[in-house]
């Protein structure tokens, strides 16, 4: 036995007097020199174990809550992709000879009359004379109305009802179908207020005759119809049109279809009356 060790056992059932090492000897009730060490009880670990997955549980709970939980866009937020989405509301069930009418409003009956002025002033009927003044009388302001069913009659003459190989009255030569059809892509307003609006119409049009004699096949082409709108007091209506090339993609790889199935398709695929 050892008393000068560096843990001070001095007799308290240490061995050892290196100064490195010491080793307890087990207890016994003879221990002369101290109080037997008791047991740890189990109780109290099982008590720790619980009260830490207790912890982690409530940690996870409330990290989840976090983020379930939507932050508030700040109000100073650019507008997301939603602004460009359809909004789901359906179409008007109006039509003025045959051009849809009675659009809201607001920035999105204003686009939704744009889409459908330009789908209208991109038709066929815009080769037949009296077809032209009713979709123009159908969607031109009074005060404009004359000026623009001059300008629209100077652009669709005979001679270029010649050039392209239509009869006076815009109508195909036997056994061929006459195909003018705009699509619109999209609509963005440039400007608005209660009574006027600035609007372009994103469009993808078809022009030609099928036929296997015809010298204008039907071809694709993109451009971007700008309208000047003017509420009247129930509908919006046309001051000015003008029309500019593109944006225009990539063509894809799809193989070219016949002049028939062309044909066949435009009579038989109606159009539809646009709204955002």
């Amino acid at each position: 036995m050892s008393n000068d060790d560096q843990y001070g056992g001095g007799g308290h059932g240490e061995v050892g007097g290196t100064g490195q090492t010491r080793t307890r000897l087990p207890d016994s009730p003879s221990d002369a020199y101290g109080t037997p060490r008791r047991t740890p009880r189990a109780s109290r670990g099982l008590v720790t174990v619980v009260g830490v997955v207790v912890l982690l549980i409530a940690a996870i709970a409330f990290a989840n809550q976090s983020q379930d939980t939507p932050s508030k866009p700040p109000a100073e937020a650019s507008p997301g992709s939603t602004s460009t989405s359809p909004t789901g509301k359906d179409p008007v069930d109006a039509k003025n000879d045959g051009v849809p009418s009675g659009f809201a409003q607001d920035q999105q009956g204003a686009q939704s009359a744009a889409s459908n002025y330009a789908t209208a002033l991109g038709s066929d009927g815009m080769f037949n004379p009296a077809r032209r003044h009713s979709i123009v009388g159908a969607i031109a302001d009074e005060d404009t109305r004359t000026k623009l069913q001059s300008g629209f009659d100077a652009d669709y003459s005979a001679d270029l009802l010649a050039q392209i190989g239509l009869t006076k009255d815009g109508l195909a030569p036997t056994g061929s179908t006459f195909v003018n059809r705009t699509v619109p892509v999209g609509a963005k307003v440039n400007s608005f207020a209660s009574g006027t609006a600035s609007v372009d119409v994103w469009c993808i049009g078809m022009f030609g005759l099928t036929g296997e004699k015809s010298t204008r096949p039907v071809t694709s082409s993109w451009f971007t119809i700008s309208m000047n709108l003017k509420w009247n007091g129930s509908d919006w209506k046309v001051l000015e049109t003008t029309q500019k090339a593109g944006p225009t993609p990539v063509t894809g790889d799809n193989p070219v279809s016949t002049s028939d199935e062309i044909g066949k398709a435009v009579t038989e695929f109606g159009g539809f009356t646009y709204a955002r």
